[in-house]
């Protein structure tokens, strides 16, 4: 799964950072959403974080909430997979976004009951349930003419608040490491494009960004 070339997002080729958390999460080739994916890259080659974020004239929101969504389950899944080695049992035994954040994890179906466990483990939780997620036809459906659900935008929601919370794991916990493999640029860029996305369509309480919102004043700010 190497990094997408051409746009903003390209890695070094070659570098570590080819090697994803789970399998990468493909669109199908010659769909709608396919299409819309490669509008998604060429805006943001032009740079545009903010115009690149925006609704397509003419698009349905859920379609492009559902192709971004997949995205950045990708872009996160690779960012994570950069940094596995040093998220362990042992250097991460809480899954947490600095001092005053901690998460437990519940699914609500297999495990109803939150419970503590460590940042690697939490985050296998997270990316299988989200893939889950994106696997089920019914809920991000791939073929055209076939009608997202009612319930769709408070999934996408849910999907989104917990990605973010990878993003809040990885800046307060592993920034160091991230440096070192010099990713910084790359995850700053990802994150900064996933913050306007969400804030573009009000996806996730602000409360929920509260471990992050020095980062995303600073990221507001310089983009204006």
């Amino acid at each position: 799964c190497e990094g997408r070339t051409g746009n903003v997002f390209s890695l070094v080729s070659g570098s570590r950072s080819s090697k994803t958390f789970k399998p990468k999460k493909n669109i199908p080739e010659g769909s709608h959403q396919y299409e819309l994916l490669k509008h998604a890259e060429a805006t943001l080659g032009s740079g545009n974080l903010r115009q690149a974020v925006m609704l397509p004239e003419g698009e349905d929101l859920n379609e492009w909430i559902a192709v971004n969504t997949v995205d950045f389950f990708n872009q996160i899944n690779m960012l994570y997979g950069t940094i596995t080695e040093f998220c362990t049992e042992a250097s991460c035994p809480v899954m947490s976004a600095g001092p005053r954040y901690e998460y437990h994890w519940a699914d609500g179906t297999n495990i109803k009951k939150p419970i503590k466990c460590s940042a690697p483990k939490y985050i296998d939780y997270l990316m299988t349930w989200v893939q889950d997620q994106l696997d089920d036809e019914t809920l991000f459906p791939s073929k055209i003419g076939v009608p997202f659900p009612k319930n769709f935008m408070s999934v996408a929601k849910t999907i989104l608040k917990r990605l973010f919370r990878v993003y809040a794991h990885i800046y307060h916990q592993h920034f160091d490491s991230v440096m070192r493999l010099q990713e910084e640029a790359h995850l700053n860029t990802s994150f900064k494009h996933f913050i306007f996305f969400v804030q573009e369509f009000n996806l996730i309480d602000r409360r929920e960004l509260a471990p992050l919102q020095e980062l995303i004043e600073k990221l507001g700010s310089k983009d204006r």
